[in-house]
């Protein structure tokens, strides 16, 4: 086990201006305390106050996602992991994360500076400064819908997009339709190549065409649905499937100010199953992410991560909720001129 002294020979210092580095000690200068942070990181140092039960911590960090309402997407993930993660007496606490902010510290220093024991990331893209360092990173981490490859430290929950894919294709194709689009989100996003391919995967197993025209990205606002309904329908599609709930209510939108009815002439299919799905008019059919047992399932994967089981993916099972948005159409996917 690696001691504060292992880590002064390295450095060729005082035992005492180690440990004062590791405590965030004013009397030192950042330089030296940075070096000290990265040595320990390093040579895999854990601090006295990360072995005590009573100083027992967990980050979750969040970005690009509301959290803070209970119509928020984020709010019952965090919730759920907080849930399951007070019954073990875990502290935890919630950071707004930036690609700002994460420039300014490594994650492993930021981590072993704060004392926490492993991290939870939100909402993080592909390009983020943080997703990099975590090819290599030590910290018990999970993340919600992105994946490093061959760190046994990081681990990634979601939920199947594979088989919610497949369920919403299936319920459309028992419908009739022949021309389904798929509305996805940033491509600079692991779930939106994930979606991708999903869609890819399911519309050949159900023996239907792949049209490029049918496939667009966005972003996962509902802003900006209006900016590609209008081609995908003019293209022949009788079908949308969005990459989330908010793109599809942002879709029924722009239907309805075009005068096109949803679902007579255009059914539309989201993902998430956020509050406002069922409200919405008409109500939205979705697939299901369950936010809560997202929570409590990445803290599982967190808690095992921290006992040293080497946890790769960890994936929830969707459900189709089928509401007034999908139904049979008067068009069969001929091309408008």
């Amino acid at each position: 086990m690696v001691t504060i002294k292992d880590i002064a020979n390295r450095l060729g210092i005082a035992p005492s201006t180690v440990s004062k580095g590791l405590n965030d000690a004013n009397d030192i200068s950042p330089d030296l305390k940075k070096q000290v942070l990265d040595t320990a990181i390093e040579m895999g140092y854990v601090t006295k106050k990360m072995k005590k039960e009573t100083r027992k911590r967990l980050c979750i960090f969040i970005e690009n996602m509301l959290y803070e309402k209970p119509e928020d997407f984020g709010f019952d993930i965090l919730l759920g992991f907080k849930q399951a993660a007070i019954r073990d007496n875990w502290e935890v606490h919630i950071v707004p994360m930036t690609p700002v902010l994460q420039m300014k510290e490594p994650y492993d220093r930021y981590m072993l500076r704060n004392q926490y024991h492993g991290g939870f990331l939100v909402g993080f893209a592909l390009k983020d400064p943080w997703m990099k360092q975590l090819e290599n990173t030590t910290i018990p981490t999970v993340l919600f819908d992105n994946y490093i490859k061959r760190n046994p430290n990081v681990a990634y929950i979601g939920t199947d997009s594979y088989e919610g894919i497949d369920l919403a294709i299936d319920h459309l194709h028992d419908l009739g339709h022949t021309h389904i689009a798929l509305l996805n989100g940033s491509k600079d996003s692991m779930i939106t190549a994930n979606r991708y391919d999903a869609y890819i995967s399911s519309m050949q197993n159900h023996n239907l065409d792949i049209e490029e025209d049918l496939i667009a990205y966005g972003y996962y606002v509902e802003e900006s649905a209006k900016y590609h309904v209008t081609d995908l329908i003019n293209h022949g599609a009788t079908a949308i499937i969005c990459g989330n709930d908010l793109l599809a209510i942002g879709a029924i939108k722009e239907c309805l100010r075009q005068n096109i009815r949803v679902p007579e002439d255009v059914s539309i299919i989201g993902y998430d199953d956020i509050p406002t799905a069922e409200t919405t008019t008409p109500s939205l059919t979705t697939i299901k992410q369950d936010r809560l047992d997202l929570g409590k399932n990445s803290y599982a994967a967190l808690y095992w991560l921290i006992a040293k089981v080497p946890i790769s993916r960890s994936l929830l099972r969707p459900q189709l909720i089928i509401r007034n948005s999908t139904g049979t159409t008067t068009l069969r996917g001929s091309k408008k001129n």
